[in-house]
């Protein structure tokens, strides 16, 4: 499992003032590539060998509102990796009383850049299922 802090900015309240639902997915998103990142694959490194990772299934259950200038802390644990996808799940939270704000799960499949599902090559496989055996 990775960490990532994060405040809330104003764009991304409505007039309530509370988080727009849609940035928990974006949210998501920082989280993953921050995953990814920590283990040391590189979005640019993937992308030029024609690799990429479109999201083939997203949930997200809201527990509670994220309001303008909260710190949230996302946290990613990788789940489920083959070959052919990988499973992400989620949780967000408010720093300030580590209020559960979100719960959420993406899955990815690996694919060219046309769409074509491919077999993620070893050099990545194995840096992803190796955190998961340990």
């Amino acid at each position: 499992m990775i960490t990532v802090r994060e405040k809330v900015r104003f764009v991304e309240t409505d007039m309530m003032g509370v988080v727009h639902h849609s940035n928990y997915f974006r949210w998501f998103e920082m989280a993953r590539v921050e995953y990814l990142r920590k283990v040391g694959i590189y979005l640019n490194d993937m992308m030029a060998e024609d690799i990429v990772f479109p999201i083939t299934d997203v949930e997200c259950k809201y527990l509670a509102s994220a309001k303008f200038d909260d710190y949230i802390l996302i946290e990613a644990t990788l789940v489920e990796v083959s070959k052919v996808k990988m499973v992400f799940t989620y949780r967000v939270l408010r720093e300030q009383d580590d209020a559960l704000l979100a719960t959420g799960r993406t899955q990815n499949a690996f694919t060219n850049k046309q769409g074509k599902v491919i077999r993620l090559p070893d050099k990545y496989f194995k840096k992803l299922s190796s955190p998961l055996s340990s």
